[in-house]
């Protein structure tokens, strides 16, 4: 797409400027930054990290990880080489590598759903300020940092999706569709996204519009590349290999109305995932256009923002329902139904909700002059109150990457063991393990969702008698079991204790005899045992650190 005028020059400058501002404390903080911890520093960046020195990177689909859980993760929970975030991390340092990916992912959103409007939706110049006003709200809600562009560069590929379709396609529509599959994730938004495109297609056949060949040879074209990049997933999703983690996962356990309620929050507020931002100036906006499509009975010209409205009704029902009782007879007999996250469509809602707010101000706008600057204040409010969720603002109460990763910290604890870390094994209470994992060390806790069924009921048995004592952990282990931690029954779900904790843990029963038979012979506690020596455990030493947010009670077993 070809900038045409000095205004829509100037707007797309401004933009771009407003982009590089929200993103400047993570060029400038980089490790003193703070940024999101769920799903992300506990997770994903260590998994990186540990890839990328783990000889594996291009190991083969049957190969381990062997720094974490006694070597049993599989190499395919870590994704594909392929991904260019993997790359990234392999090259840069952790923190260059994620305000890079941030940098790459919202210039991308912006511009796709930029050329989205401008083509497809909002065709005309008069518009050009609710274009680029969209796109830029779109291009800074808090997506998902490891989703990479599986949400936020679906407006792209739907822009050369549309334009293949119209026959109108380039070169340039399939350098997109091949490009985008380097940079996202099917499982985790282009699956829906690629199947709702084969719906359309159908329909547009259903409905006489003819084959039209081009355009399902894209869609099949892009899936194609999808499969070849994501080859690890579909070797593990087709290969029938040893029980995983996810076959002890269900979803289905929502009544009817608990499952109402979610359908309702989700379409009000949103998902952590896919976080939209939409509830306090999106909402009314959409109400207000869809009052006036109601009693001036624009339904005919306004049939486009009228789907995207119910489309979007009806991913937040799909999503909460999915997890609605009524599912368990198909569950039971066709499992891939509880291995594979189908109420992910709702991840389409981004895509769905800024498209449609968009057209939701071209509905206003329509209504007179003072509409018509209304509306453009809403697009300025909205960008404005996104700026307020940027991470350094969020999560300034968390710790810092450098703070919560704590290398200092775990440098001196490696120093004091002295023992290569291959010959040992270490576990984690009240810290997430990924601290140890992104420090070097060999864990037999881990956060993972793909790893071998009979190492998490082996590692069970040491956290046993906790789970029995409290109901919460134990349902959140047994029927899911991502997070394979040394739950306590004090602390539960709690796996932050920062080092100006008071707390102790009392009454502490774990299997240590197992743990030991495991290669455990560290724990890394992040508060005192109080009954230490009745768990076959002696304090070693206590560190503390003014770069780290932990004090680290180290304990060996006896």
């Amino acid at each position: 797409m070809v900038i045409e005028t000095k205004r829509e020059k100037i707007l797309v400058v401004l933009a771009l400027i407003t982009l590089a501002i929200y993103l400047s404390p993570l060029f400038i903080l980089q490790e003193n930054a703070h940024i999101r911890v769920h799903d992300n520093l506990d997770s994903n960046l260590a998994w990186y990290k540990v890839l990328a020195r783990s000889g594996e990177m291009f190991g083969l689909v049957n190969a381990n990880i062997p720094q974490i859980i006694n070597g049993t993760l599989p190499r395919n929970a870590f994704g594909t080489e392929y991904s260019i975030i993997v790359w990234l991390y392999k090259l840069f340092p952790t923190m260059i590598a994620y305000a890079l990916s941030q940098a790459l992912t919202r210039i991308v959103a912006f511009f796709g759903m930029y050329w989205l409007l401008k083509k497809h939706f909002l065709p005309e110049e008069k518009w050009l300020f609710l274009q680029i006003g969209a796109a830029l709200a779109f291009a800074l809600t808090p997506f998902w940092p490891s989703g990479m562009l599986s949400t936020l560069g679906m407006p792209l590929a739907l822009w050369a999706l549309l334009t293949i379709r119209n026959g109108e396609g380039t070169w340039k529509e399939y350098l997109v569709l091949t490009l985008l599959p380097l940079y996202a994730s099917i499982v985790l938004g282009f699956f829906f996204f690629l199947t709702a495109m084969g719906l359309f297609w159908l329909t547009d056949c259903l409905r006489g519009k003819g084959w039209n060949l081009r355009f399902l040879f894209a869609i099949v074209y892009m899936t194609v590349i999808f499969m070849l990049v994501e080859y690890r997933l579909v070797s593990s999703f087709l290969v029938t290999g040893e029980p995983n983690s996810r076959d002890e996962y269900f979803h289905a356990e929502l009544s009817f109305w608990r499952a109402a309620r979610l359908a309702l929050k989700n379409f009000l507020l949103g998902h952590t995932h896919v976080m939209t931002v939409h509830t306090l100036f999106i909402l009314p906006a959409t109400i207000i256009a869809i009052y006036f499509v109601f009693f001036k009975k624009l339904w005919k010209q306004e049939k486009l923002f009228v789907f995207l409205f119910l489309v979007n009704i009806l991913l937040s029902i799909w999503y909460a329902f999915w997890f609605y009782e009524g599912w368990l007879p198909l569950t039971k007999r066709f499992h891939f139904l509880d291995t594979f996250n189908f109420a992910r469509y709702h991840f389409l809602r981004p895509l769905v909700i800024y498209a449609g707010f968009a057209l939701a101000l071209k509905v206003i706008s329509l209504q007179g002059l003072g509409w018509a600057k209304t509306a453009k204040w809403i697009a300025v409010f909205q960008i404005l109150f996104l700026c307020l969720f940027n991470d350094e603002i969020i999560y300034r109460q968390k710790p810092t990457v450098k703070q919560f990763y704590a290398e200092a910290l775990f440098e001196e604890i490696n120093d004091h063991i002295a023992l290569p870390k291959e010959e040992y094994r270490v576990a984690s209470i009240g810290i997430h393990p990924a601290i140890a994992q992104y420090n070097g060390f060999y864990t037999l806790d881990t956060y993972n969702n793909f790893y071998p069924l009979s190492y998490k009921h082996q590692f069970r048995k040491i956290i046993e008698k906790e789970l029995a004592k409290n109901k919460t952990i134990r349902k959140y282990f047994d029927q899911w079991g991502g997070r394979c931690y040394i739950f306590t029954a004090q602390l539960g779900k709690r796996y932050m204790i920062k080092k100006d904790s008071k707390r102790h843990l009392k009454n502490l029963e774990l299997h240590t005899d197992v743990f030991k038979e495991m290669g455990g012979r560290y724990i890394f506690a992040a508060l005192p045992i109080d009954n230490a020596e009745q768990n076959q455990l002696a304090l070693d030493k206590v560190f503390v650190s003014k770069t780290s947010a932990w004090k680290i009670y180290l304990y060996k077993t006896l």
